[in-house]
C-alpha cells in the first residue's frame, strides 16, 4: 500500500522556513547571554584563604597596624586590594588580629590616636571607642565589637584569613 505523499505548499516552506532561521536566530543571541550570566556562579571558589602577613617576632603586645595585599576576583574583574589588620599578643601570649574597620559606619579605627584615651582603638568619625579586646566601649557609638581576622602560624610567619564575628565578652576589657 503506498501512501500518497503531500506535497509541501509555498507557504507552509516559508512558514517552516522562517520558523526554523528565527529560531536558530534566538537560541544563538541568547546562548552567549546565557552563559555570561551563569559564568560567575561556574567557577570554582575556594573557602578560606591564608595570607601571608608579619613574621611573629614582629608582634608585641602593644598593637601594630600590618598591611598586606590580595588579588581580588569579582566576576570578570581581577584587582589588587590592601587589606589592614591590628595585630598583638594577648596576656596569654596568644595572637589578636582585630579589623580595623569600626562597627559603627565603617571608619578605619587607630590604637591610641585620642589623647583622652591612650589605651583603647578609637574611631574619628563618630568618637567610637574599643577596649585592646576589640569590645565596644559602653555608651559611645559602636554597637559590637571589633571583628577577628582568622589566622594561623605557618614556619613563624603569621597569616590571616577571612573576617568572622567577634565573640569576647564584658570581661574582655
Amino acid at each position: 500500500m503506498s501512501e500518497k505523499k503531500q506535497p509541501v505548499s509555498r507557504r507552509q516552506f516559508l512558514n517552516y522556513s522562517l520558523t526554523g532561521v528565527g529560531g536558530f536566530m534566538a537560541a544563538s543571541m541568547l546562548a552567549p547571554m546565557v552563559r555570561f550570566a551563569i559564568d560567575p556562579v561556574l567557577e570554582a571558589t575556594s573557602g578560606s584563604e591564608m595570607h601571608a602577613v608579619v613574621d611573629v617576632s614582629e608582634i608585641t603586645t602593644e598593637p601594630q597596624r600590618f598591611d598586606w595585599t590580595v588579588n581580588q576576583v569579582d566576576a570578570w574583574y581581577t584587582s589588587d586590594v590592601t587589606k589592614s589588620a591590628w595585630v598583638y599578643k594577648d596576656e596569654n601570649d596568644e595572637i589578636v588580629a582585630l579589623s580595623p574597620t569600626c562597627k559603627h559606619l565603617g571608619c578605619a579605627v587607630s590604637w591610641a590616636s585620642n589623647p583622652d584615651y591612650p589605651e583603647e582603638f578609637f574611631c574619628p568619625c563618630h568618637e567610637g571607642r574599643y577596649y585592646k579586646s576589640g569590645l565596644n566601649v559602653p555608651d559611645t557609638p559602636p554597637n559590637a565589637a571589633l571583628d577577628l581576622f582568622e589566622y594561623e602560624v605557618k614556619d613563624g610567619t603569621l597569616h590571616l584569613g577571612n573576617i568572622v564575628e567577634n565573640t569576647v565578652q564584658e570581661g574582655g576589657a
